[in-house]
Order: structure tokens, then sequence, then C-alpha cells
């Protein structure tokens, strides 16, 4: 038996609280007439025995690009901020979200130390560089999701993966073809297929 529920959460309920750096929304289920219900949690099943139950369920709202501070609404908007630059902030806030020091992630992501220094004096980083650096931060905070906790998410991007040839997903990422192939890592483990 498969008990599937959809709750988008309207521009009045974004009200709700933060919980894993996601968006979650309080529903209660009436399950009195279903018979026993089994909810899968990061430790396997577990019974449900109240008829009435608090479930709290992930909004479809969750934005990826958050921790380098992008919150767009759709890809026309991400295009948009991508095309004008993200403001040098957006560096600060994802070494700092990754807990990586500043010249491995302009190493991560393509950018000299010289052009990350003429890039604070500017204030915004060129179109290239924006779309490597929200590449990065998309897929830190899929991995975020995934594992449950920023913690998780910082372990496990450095640390080396049989998958990715005995390297860190940090080091995969430095292309697309790479971040590609951690993307994919992330996909297996979300769907608790082995890797």
């Amino acid at each position: 038996m498969k008990l599937l529920a959809h709750n988008p959460i309207t521009g009045d309920e974004m009200k709700a609280a933060r919980t894993k750096d996601k968006l979650w929304q309080e529903t209660t289920v009436d399950l009195k007439s279903v018979g026993t219900v089994f909810l899968w949690t990061r430790n396997g099943f577990q019974c449900i025995e109240s008829p009435n139950i608090g479930i709290e369920m992930p909004s479809d709202r969750f934005v990826y690009g958050q921790s380098v501070g992008v919150r767009s609404r759709n890809r026309e908007e991400t295009i948009g901020i991508l095309k004008k630059g993200l403001p040098v902030s957006s560096f600060e806030k994802l070494h700092k979200a990754m807990d990586i020091t500043s010249s491995d992630l302009a190493r991560i992501t393509n950018i000299a130390v010289r052009t990350l220094q003429r890039r604070r004096k500017k204030g915004r980083f060129q179109t290239d560089e924006s779309e490597r650096l929200l590449r990065l931060g998309v897929l830190f905070d899929k991995a975020i999701e995934v594992l449950g906790s920023i913690d998780a998410a910082r372990d496990w991007m450095k640390t080396p993966k049989k998958p990715l040839a005995g390297k860190t997903p940090l080091e995969y990422c430095d292309t697309e073809p790479g971040a590609r192939e951690v993307e994919d890592l992330l996909g297996r483990i979300e769907h608790g297929v082995f890797s």
C-alpha cells in the first residue's frame, strides 16, 4: 500500500519552519480506516500506531542555490541572475558554508586568485564564473538535502568515493561532466541504489 500526500505551500504559508535547510509544512493525516501504516525513515521502517499523526512534509519549493544566495523562482530568473553576475558575497557564503578555504573554492571553480582579487574590487563575477559557483552551490545544497545536514554534506564532499575513481566530490566538481557525475551519485544515494 502506498500513501501519497501533496500539499504545496502558498505565498501566505511561507512562514514555515526551516528544518535541515528545507522548508517544511506540518500536515495531519487521518489513518483510522487505513490500518497499520509504516513510515520510512533514515533508520528504516517504523510502525505508526496513532490513528492521527503529524507528518512533516517537504514543500516542493526547496530552492537549490541557497548556499550562494540565489533564491530564484524559475529558470528564467536564474539565467537573469547569472547574466548579471553573482555578487562576490556569493563566493564568501559558499566557502563558509562548505567550510573550505577561499583558495580551494577558487581552484574548484577555476577562478584564478588574481581574478578573484579583481572581482572583489568590482563586486561581481562574470557569467561563466557565476555559473561555476552556482553549479557547485546547487550540488552542495543537493548534498544537504540528500544527506540530511550541512555537516554530513561537508564531510561527504571532502571524502574520497570509489565511484569517483577514489577522488572527492569536490575534486570532481571542477568540470561540468564531473559535476554531473557527482549529481548522479547523489541521486543514487537518494534513491537507495548501492554505489
